[in-house]
């Protein structure tokens, strides 16, 4: 009786170790160019964007409104592709100088359509 134990509780302690150690198929596709221009196009935008919001006076502002830089950082790259691309466009339409506030309220806008969507929570409830 103890000797067909031992032999059930060392035949499944094999077929465990078997399976723990059996390596899983690994599975690759190619990547269509669109997906790999968009994924560039992406980093671009969002490069674009983070160079604008590193500057010493717009990170000021953000702050004199209430937003931490780095929080402005990480809702920039919560934007989705298209609503990114406007964004950076519109910075590159922007005049260069004065109009920094400008871009500060645009930023200060999109922020607030993701907190009116639910997508962030810039105003904490109490």
């Amino acid at each position: 009786m103890i000797m067909s134990f031992r032999r059930g509780v060392v035949a499944l302690t094999l077929l465990a170790f078997v399976a723990a150690v059996t390596p899983a198929p690994a599975t690759a596709a190619m990547i269509d160019t669109s997906a790999a221009v968009a994924a560039s196009t992406r980093a671009a935008n969002l490069a674009r964007v983070d160079s604008v919001l590193a500057r010493a006076d717009v990170q000021q502002r953000l702050t004199d409104l209430g937003v931490a830089p780095e929080a402005a950082h990480e809702r920039a790259a919560a934007l989705t592709d298209t609503e990114l691309a406007g964004f950076a466009a519109q910075l590159e339409n922007a005049p260069a100088g004065g109009e920094v506030l400008a871009v500060i309220g645009l930023v200060f806008v999109v922020l607030m359509i993701l907190e009116f969507t639910g997508v962030i929570d810039i105003f904490k409830k109490a």
